[in-house]
């Protein structure tokens, strides 16, 4: 992998709706968690949900992390749905 991506996962609903487990992007300077949700929700159909209703949550190489947090090159993004549940 070159050293200026960024592997994005997705889990659970988010793989199958997207049909993809995987993506890698390149990384950019000031890029946050919150920039790659929105490239990718523009792309529309079912990207649309990555900022619809239900918040997805966002880990930075396997830590819990913010959409405002810092993705740099060589980092793991993921993006999963909330547990729900009761």
């Amino acid at each position: 992998m070159s050293d200026n991506t960024i592997t994005v996962r997705f889990f659970a609903r988010l793989r199958e709706e997207l049909e993809t487990e995987q993506l890698v992007i390149e990384a950019r300077p000031g890029l946050t968690a919150g920039d790659v949700l929105a490239d990718l929700a523009s792309q529309g159909g079912p990207w649309g949900q990555l900022q619809g209703d239900q918040p997805v949550m966002v880990a930075i190489n396997q830590a819990m992390a913010k959409p405002g947090s810092a993705v740099e090159a060589g980092d793991e993004l993921a993006f999963f749905p909330p547990v729900t549940g009761g």
